[in-house]
């Protein structure tokens, strides 16, 4: 099981969107035949037999194990994935596309920014599932508190400037090409 599975395909974040569907996914955490499941959620075995035969299909749920009781094979599934992130291709071919917001400091460039990351690494992770190969990727996520305005400005002006000096220290036009993304937000509100 993934850690994270990127859905590129409309039709698989269709299905994966559907709420008897998406409860499915969240109850196959932990493997499950289609009788298990169906008296963990309520629902009748055949139907959700009907909604795992659509997950399988696109490749959200897997085959765990397969259990023989008599003549009857009883299938044990679990998710692919521990959670899944619907890529913006999905909706739109441009709606990752960070050049076309017109302002690099505004919400619009950076969500355009995540989405690209979210597509580019799904595609490596799926590439890197085929051969094996580990993704070398690198992450610093922290929380910063800024007393003014002007502390902010100053912090980007400094963080920029080292990002810049790294960048030219350790760039070799013949070396394999990384991209590096540093994003700044406020943190939303926690809702009560």
């Amino acid at each position: 099981m993934q850690d994270v599975e990127v859905i590129e395909d409309a039709a698989a974040a269709a299905v994966a969107l559907e709420p008897v569907r998406a409860r499915l996914l969240r109850e196959l955490a932990e493997p499950a035949s289609a009788a298990g499941l169906a008296a963990r959620v309520g629902l009748p075995r055949q139907k959700v037999n009907y909604h795992l035969r659509a997950l399988e299909a696109h490749g959200l749920v897997e085959l765990a194990e397969e259990r023989r009781h008599g003549g009857i094979t009883e299938r044990v599934l679990r998710a692919s994935a521990a959670s899944y992130v619907v890529s913006p291709a999905v909706v739109s071919a441009s709606a990752a596309d960070p050049e076309a917001a017109a302002d690099r400091l505004s919400a619009g460039y950076l969500v355009a920014l995540a989405g690209r990351v979210v597509r580019e690494v799904g595609a490596l992770v799926r590439r890197g599932a085929t051969t094996g190969a580990r993704i070398p990727t690198l992450t610093v996520d922290t929380q910063i508190g800024f007393r003014s305005a002007a502390d902010r400005a100053a912090f980007a002006e400094d963080l920029t400037a080292a990002v810049l000096d790294l960048a030219a220290r350790y760039h070799h036009d013949d070396g394999r090409p990384h991209r590096l993304v540093v994003a700044a937000h406020p943190l939303p509100e926690e809702e009560s």
